[in-house]
């Protein structure tokens, strides 16, 4: 059975009544929801636990990674970063959530600043399947209306995707690499732009459906890792 870690900052719902009302067993209380019933051994971590809750055994059972995170990017220590980076590239899956484009971990994998345009509207989004035949769109159709989404739009500064699933629309003309795949190591990364705090987003049976395909994309491998350093010839 895969085993997830769903790590969320876990700070707007303590303090934001409309985030209360939206989520009010917490952000990852909602995907561990949806996720536990999809049959994955599912486990939560939040940001004032020690450690983050991201302990080395808790890391060490991990098989893919849920980050979400927004108000409190710069609290997350380096040593946790570091952590799960190197868990990363050794073969642990990572999805990188909504505003979680802006965590250090995602900011230090890319390698770029991660930055892109925002602004809360109240408005629709639909974001367009633009990869029909990758396993991460498998029963989605072409595309996810969303009754109300925070607007991000481009340029979002991340490197050239290796794979582009999906990509938003909003009313007023902005569009958006809302679903990009990346592999580092012998990991694999996703990152998935709905998901704002006061919006229903993660009761979207579609959405759901997305990230709980991303997780069987992005489990580990057989694959061996590399040997890294100096090396004995083999003739």
């Amino acid at each position: 059975m895969t085993k997830i870690t769903i790590w969320n900052e876990f700070r707007h719902e303590k303090t934001d009544a409309a985030v209360q009302a939206m989520y009010p067993e917490g952000i990852h209380g909602q995907l561990a929801k949806f996720l536990a019933a999809a049959g994955f051994e599912t486990t939560t971590a939040t940001l004032d636990e020690p450690e983050h809750g991201l302990t080395d055994e808790v890391l060490a059972n991990t098989d893919v990674l849920l980050w979400w995170g927004h108000m409190a990017h710069e609290e997350v220590s380096d040593e946790v970063v570091e952590k799960v980076h190197q868990r990363v590239l050794a073969g642990m899956g990572l999805i990188v959530l909504h505003s979680g484009h802006f965590s250090k971990i995602f900011k230090k994998l890319m390698g770029t600043s991660c930055d892109l345009k925002w602004r809360e509207d109240e408005s629709h989004a639909r974001v367009w399947n633009v990869n029909p035949s990758h396993p991460i769109t498998a029963g989605i159709g072409e595309f996810i209306d969303l009754e109300k989404e925070e607007m991000y739009g481009e340029h979002f500064d991340i490197p050239a995707p290796d794979e582009l699933i999906f990509v938003s629309w909003f009313p007023n003309g902005e569009v958006f690499r809302s679903g990009c795949t990346f592999a580092r190591g012998n990991g694999k990364i996703f990152y998935f732009q709905p998901g704002h705090e006061t919006y229903n987003s993660y009761y979207n049976e579609k959405v759901q459906q997305v990230i709980i395909n991303a997780v069987n994309w992005a489990k580990p491998t057989d694959n061996l890792r590399p040997y890294y350093g100096h090396f004995q010839p083999l003739e």
